[in-house]
């Protein structure tokens, strides 16, 4: 089995991309957040690779962090979630906020993906909410930061920003949950806010 690819960037589909290595092209389907931040044709790249064997094919999907393949795991364990609708979610979502989502029990944000109704959006935080990979212990820890009563008064201020902007409680928790893991719980609430804002707009 392929579990890495490292080579230079051939071509890019509408949702793969060809990498040479060695001489020979892999056709590699990836997220859309994977899709933008791979480089130019003729650069080189390095993906992490999940393949899966079927009778009739054999898949190749690619992605930037271990993070992202690791959740691309565990969303098939979910029923009713493949490989296009688990990249549907990452590429709506990054994997510290997909795990703040799952964390929080918010179903809204799981629902933005493509494919996911309520139904299954509920499932997936559902089944998920005791099994985020060890990969998103950061977006874990932070989202139980800010749901406990000690939470950091930045991380409740920034919370309050984002709603008085208009969007909703669960979604703003979830993008300063995920704030809070990427930029660490000493940031204050500005810079918060700025990255939750961020989150929310992908």
């Amino acid at each position: 089995m392929i579990g890495k690819l490292r080579g230079l960037i051939d071509s890019f589909g509408e949702d793969f991309v060809i990498l040479d290595v060695n001489g020979v092209g892999y056709v590699v389907n990836c997220s859309g957040r994977t899709l933008a931040h791979l480089p130019r044709p003729g650069e080189s790249a390095t993906l992490a690779i999940e393949t899966q064997v079927r009778e009739d094919a054999i898949r190749l999907f690619g992605f930037l962090e271990e993070a992202e393949r690791d959740w691309f795991r565990l969303l098939q364990s979910v029923q009713g979630v493949g490989a296009k609708v688990a990249l549907a979610l990452l590429s709506t979502l990054s994997a510290d906020a997909l795990a703040a989502a799952i964390v929080g029990q918010d179903k809204a944000m799981v629902a933005r993906a493509p494919g996911v109704g309520p139904k299954l959006a509920a499932r997936i935080v559902a089944e998920l909410k005791d099994k985020t990979p060890a990969s998103a212990g950061g977006a874990t820890l932070a989202a139980a930061r800010t749901e406990s009563a000690d939470a950091p008064s930045a991380a409740r201020d920034a919370v309050s920003a984002l709603c008085n902007l208009g969007y909703g409680r669960p979604q703003a928790q979830a993008a300063v949950n995920a704030s809070l893991a990427a930029l660490g719980p000493e940031a204050d609430a500005s810079a918060l806010i700025r990255r939750g804002l961020k989150e929310l707009a992908q």
